[in-house]
């Protein structure tokens, strides 16, 4: 399954969230760097080289979020950019934010080429 070619469904809610047996099957379709976190999200941290460099990631995973509906919290600082996805009707994961996981480490690799 690749996740990047996948459309991101926006979940409307009144579902409940994955649980977390579902989540770490998931997991094995990411990218590495991908963990899931105590608080059920899913985060990863990018290294650049300098600030510049993490804005312009971040600012690539923006417009990404714009073009689908579907937004990750982004911590920006000199040299890094966290990305945090969970899907914030549900308060929980859904499929909707692995693919957009999968669809940032692409962002990603467009910026390394």
């Amino acid at each position: 399954m690749n996740l990047a070619d996948k459309t991101c469904e926006p979940c409307r809610g009144g579902i409940p969230p994955m649980d977390t047996s579902a989540a770490q099957a998931m997991m094995v379709h990411l990218g590495d760097g991908w963990v899931l976190s105590e608080g059920g999200h899913l985060e990863r941290t990018y290294l650049f080289g300098d600030f510049a460099e993490s804005m312009a990631f971040a600012n690539g995973v923006g417009e990404l979020a714009e073009s689908t509906g579907h937004h990750p919290m982004l911590h920006v600082t000199w040299g890094s950019c966290r990305v945090e996805y969970w899907t914030h009707k549900i308060d929980g994961l859904h499929e909707a934010d692995f693919v957009m996981a999968a669809k940032t480490d692409q962002v990603f690799e467009g910026r390394q080429s």
